[in-house]
């Protein structure tokens, strides 16, 4: 925790609160032999009046039980709320320290070189009536926009790009919702540190006020419910892993500060994002990760930008991640890199607060049955936490931005790289 920079007040809050909760198990535990003694003596009192001091006896052990019950409710509450605020273990190999410390992979392709002056996206995006700004600030707040014209081909381009490269290696297609319990993007880690804001849109309608019904929230990432598809379910071995690439808007309350390098669509509260997904067995994880690293590149060396991978230090592993990997492109209008993408390893950080197992292939050897309805009993030892890694495929807005500024001709018009040519009308070379 002190490597990711978290505090650790949590942690030490959670040892206080686990002993309290060893401590009052324990005297629960005394309180109901105590009474279970007292029940006996009461059916075996040889009068009435020994028979009464009993009672008044056991409803002495019943009202005390019921006080440590209620001490015991809260302390469970209060221990869960703070045990979800602790991060995932961290890979040995990872980067310790913050964001100047990332190590870089590798670097493919190369920098666009200015044969004229570059224009940044957003300049060309304005000239070429792609984007508005300055009308969705009224209709909806700053950091939200329209696409307009070429704008809206590009990225339904991008998003249907995407996912089509992924299926081809094997990834299932899903739309997700948009709107998910708040306890599910919880599990998954999307819970602000303590002393940070949150970036989390709370969703409330006249039915969920003031009433029982879970609480709601918009999603920061389809990774989001594309884990909770998996949740509460047993898997087989065989079965894994599980590949899917979903398709969602992404929604982050938080938008930065509006710092020049900032402006336009590199940092927004509403966005279009095709995310890659999957459950894997503990042995399988690693390797996983690799493949999503390979087609994020595969994908946007297609699109002829150029971009490093990052392996990243330990401060900028968030929550969920025990190893993250990140694409930043070269993006002349600012003359410096942006991020466009990442990948993590979640291991069962995920799996296990959102209970997504596997039944090791071993069962069916040792037990003889391949049949998962077996009594609990005879087959909890075969079973495991799965593992999950995310990755983005396509963060709309940035992929953009790399675009219009990699591919920007002297004139202001844009080269549409030809991968995306046959997803947009008339399939043009250049955008004008």
């Amino acid at each position: 925790m002190r490597q990711r920079n978290y505090d650790t007040e949590s942690i030490q809050q959670f040892k206080k609160l686990y002993d309290s909760r060893q401590h009052a198990m324990e005297e629960a535990e005394t309180f109901r032999s105590e009474r279970d003694k007292v029940q006996h003596n009461i059916r075996s009192a040889q009068s009435k009046e020994e028979r009464q001091k009993y009672i008044n006896e056991a409803k002495q052990w019943k009202e005390r039980l019921r006080l440590v019950d209620e001490h015991l409710t809260k302390l469970d509450r209060d221990l869960l709320n703070h045990a979800l605020l602790l991060p995932n273990d961290t890979h040995p190999d990872a980067p310790v320290g913050s964001e100047d410390k990332a190590t870089t992979v590798k670097i493919v392709g190369e920098k666009r070189k200015a044969e004229f002056p570059l224009l940044d996206h957003l300049t060309l995006a304005e000239r070429l009536d792609m984007v508005n700004f300055e009308q969705a600030a009224l209709v909806s707040g700053s950091k939200f926009y329209y696409l307009k014209n070429n704008g809206v081909w590009l990225e339904f381009a991008l998003i249907q790009y995407a996912l089509e490269k992924a299926a081809q290696h094997g990834f299932t297609p899903v739309i997700t919702p948009d709107v998910v319990r708040t306890s599910i993007a919880y599990g998954c880690g999307f819970q602000p540190r303590k002393k940070e804001a949150s970036q989390i849109y709370d969703v409330s309608t006249t039915s969920t006020l003031n009433t029982s019904a879970p609480n709601l929230c918009l999603t920061g990432t389809a990774e989001i419910p594309l884990a909770g598809m998996f949740a509460q379910q047993l898997f087989k071995e065989e079965e894994l892993p599980k590949r899917v690439v979903g398709f969602g808007r992404a929604f982050r309350a938080e938008a930065g500060h509006g710092s020049a390098e900032e402006r336009g669509l590199y940092r927004v509260h509403q966005f279009s994002k095709v995310e890659l997904f999957a459950v894997t067995t503990p042995q399988q994880s690693e390797s996983i990760l690799q493949e999503f690293q390979k087609l994020q590149e595969q994908l946007f060396g297609d699109l002829g930008l150029c971009f490093r991978v990052l392996d990243m230090p330990t401060e900028e592993l968030g929550a969920s991640a025990y190893r993250k990997y990140d694409i930043e492109a070269w993006m002349p209008g600012k003359n410096g890199w942006g991020e466009i993408s990442s990948t993590s390893n979640c291991t069962d950080y995920q799996t296990r607060r959102l209970d997504t197992r596997f039944l090791s292939a071993g069962f069916k050897e040792n037990v003889g049955t391949k049949d998962v309805r077996v009594p609990w009993h005879i087959k909890e030892k075969w079973v495991d936490y799965c593992h999950t890694l995310n990755g983005t495929a396509m963060a709309v807005p940035r992929v953009i931005i790399a675009l219009l500024e990699t591919h920007q001709r002297q004139d202001g018009s844009i080269d549409v790289p030809p991968v995306l040519r046959r997803y947009i009308p008339g399939q043009p070379s250049v955008l004008a």
